[in-house]
């Protein structure tokens, strides 16, 4: 009975494989003519039962199948199957498994050479899409093919593709493999002062300060005049609350780019730090003049000028005698009157900035006593507040 049922199987599986046969070459027939839907519809039948038989070719012709729907221009082919692209990819590799006679290499590598473009463009729609994830997997599915055996020969270091799957990598928050391949890309020669600053940014956010620190002076040290680099290590002494260093750094980037106006608001935020306000107002009247249009120079002028006149008013407070508090309390009050300039400035550049609203709004109630505009500047900016609620 078992050899009866042996024979029955055996029967079965050289009529599958006829069967197969015949599908897969149907399904190269439709691929030739450009008919993805029934070439999918073919070959998927074409390899159903993989128990009896073996067929490297099918998962060939699979994989150009899927791999064709994926390069297909048309709406209504790309619909037909998710992540066309990674079925091919098994496919191949499938083929490659199953190929006893060594005969699937050659057009499987013609097909591979192709994938490499293919996964590319992928990572770049995916990136831009905000898959960050998806865009990793694809650059490293490039890596991937690029490494394998069949390509040894002509072997080619794809540094640019590295790069990308570094920044892909620090994008998707998968710190360590952004890790790896910002390293490989220095280990290359490749990215410059970028790859530095963003290793460094990378091994930081991994807790990894000290090692991070390195890279970050290293970067500097071999491109001491690029701007990305002395960015980098200006908001990382600034952030790291060592003023001086970053003012140091600071010093340098204004020497090598003289009109790039964030470096003069930098310096302003700097000198806030260090309670030097004058140079702050300095510096963001610096910042103003080569860009009217800096929102952040322009609203923290405003802060300066605001906090100036609390810290007067505050004094002022204190004052016991009637005669000098009313002289103090009136300077004050011109202090105030001052400061709106700067705010309404701000809600130029940024008309919904609800925290000038908020300042002005308060300015203009203290004010409304002094002159019915601020009044009615006052009841016209609650109203808009209301509003946003």
């Amino acid at each position: 009975m078992r050899k009866l049922s042996f024979i029955l199987v055996m029967l079965m599986c050289v009529a599958s494989v006829s069967a197969q046969k015949s599908k897969v070459t149907g399904a190269q027939n439709y691929l030739t003519s450009g008919k993805l839907d029934k070439a999918k519809e073919a070959i998927d039948e074409g390899i159903q039962d993989e128990k009896c038989v073996a067929y490297a070719k099918a998962y060939l012709v699979k994989g150009k199948v899927y791999q064709g729907i994926f390069e297909s221009p048309l709406p209504a082919y790309k619909k037909l199957v998710k992540n066309p692209l990674d079925v091919a990819y098994d496919a191949y590799l499938k083929a490659l498994e199953l190929d006893e006679k060594g005969k699937m290499e050659k057009p499987i590598k013609a097909q591979m050479t192709n994938m490499i473009p293919n996964y590319t463009n992928e990572a770049v729609n995916l990136y831009n899409e905000g898959d960050y994830s998806g865009a990793l997997a694809a650059f490293e599915r490039v890596l991937e093919i690029e490494a394998m055996d069949m390509f040894k020969e002509n072997a080619t270091i794809d540094t640019a593709v590295i790069f990308n799957a570094g920044m892909t990598a620090q994008k998707a928050d998968q710190l360590e493999k952004a890790a790896k391949y910002y390293k490989q890309s220095i280990e290359y020669n490749y990215g410059g002062a970028k790859t530095y600053a963003n290793l460094s940014k990378v091994l930081n956010d991994a807790g990894n300060e000290e090692e991070g620190v390195k890279y970050l002076h290293k970067g500097f040290e071999l491109f001491p005049n690029d701007s990305w680099m002395l960015v980098e290590l200006i908001n990382y002494y600034m952030l790291g609350g060592e003023p001086q260093k970053a003012a140091d750094y600071l010093d340098k980037a204004i020497a090598l780019d003289p009109t790039n106006s964030s470096f003069y608001r930098a310096k302003g935020t700097l000198y806030e730090k260090t309670e030097e306000f004058a140079k702050a107002e300095e510096m963001y009247k610096k910042a103003l003049s080569m860009d009217p249009t800096d929102f952040t120079s322009q609203y923290n002028l405003g802060l300066l000028k605001l906090n100036s006149a609390i810290t007067n008013h505050k004094t002022a407070n204190e004052i016991m005698d009637a005669k000098k508090y009313n002289e103090a309390i009136k300077l004050v009050y011109a202090q105030y009157e001052a400061v709106i300039p700067y705010f309404e400035k701000v809600l130029e550049m940024q008309p919904e900035e609800k925290n000038s609203m908020i300042t002005l709004k308060e300015l203009y109630f203290k004010l409304r006593n002094e002159n019915d505009v601020y009044l009615e500047k006052y009841n016209t900016i609650k109203d808009k507040l209301d509003g946003m609620e």
